[in-house]
């Protein structure tokens, strides 16, 4: 067969246009018409490896990566929700805790400085008991002093003014009459 007769539109039954002639009519080549569709399909097939395949690829590839994104991004905003939730919440419970150790410490403060001034008097009571009874045993040793001399001046006196000296038992009657007499408070020696 041979193809400048079939590109020449000589094939049998096919239709043609003549624009000379009287005859209008359409040619319509078989031969031309399947080459025409091979090279479609082939441009097709071609375009669709190394074209349209990687470019769905890629597209699907982008749009995948896009959506993990997305999901991503709203993980992220979830999650910085509860991050601040959970911030919020720890702020609390410190500030909570904080306001324990504080009351705690206020009233450890409180019963320490209790006990202190409550220490502090008993401290002064005993410290008070025992200047008292330092007080009297000094106020008792100086009265029995004061006696001994005021005996020993009575004794003196006594013995000038009866021209005699003084034994033992009549001094000693003397001088607690005389001390019974002078004692403001009627105390009698003994």
């Amino acid at each position: 067969m041979d193809f400048l007769a079939v590109a020449s539109g000589a094939l049998p039954g096919g239709l043609a246009f003549n624009a000379a002639g009287g005859e209008s009519g359409l040619v319509i080549n078989g031969f031309w018409l399947i080459v025409a569709l091979l090279n479609f399909v082939l441009l097709y097939v071609v375009l669709q490896l190394f074209a349209f395949g990687p470019i769905s690829r890629m597209l699907e590839a982008r749009r995948t990566r896009i959506e993990q994104g997305l999901q991503d991004a709203e993980q992220a905003r979830r999650d910085r929700e509860s991050g601040e939730q959970e911030r919020l919440a720890a702020l609390q419970e410190a500030r909570r805790e904080a306001n324990d150790i504080i009351n705690r410490a206020q009233r450890v403060a409180t019963e320490t400085r209790e006990q202190d001034v409550a220490a502090t008097r008993d401290e002064l009571d005993r410290m008070r008991d025992r200047a008292t009874a330092e007080i009297d045993a000094e106020k008792q040793r100086a009265i029995t002093e004061l006696r001994s001399e005021v005996t020993e001046l009575a004794l003196a006196a006594a013995g000038q003014v009866v021209g005699e000296s003084m034994t033992g038992d009549r001094q000693r009657r003397l001088v607690a009459d005389f001390l019974a007499d002078s004692s403001p408070t009627g105390e009698t020696a003994s």
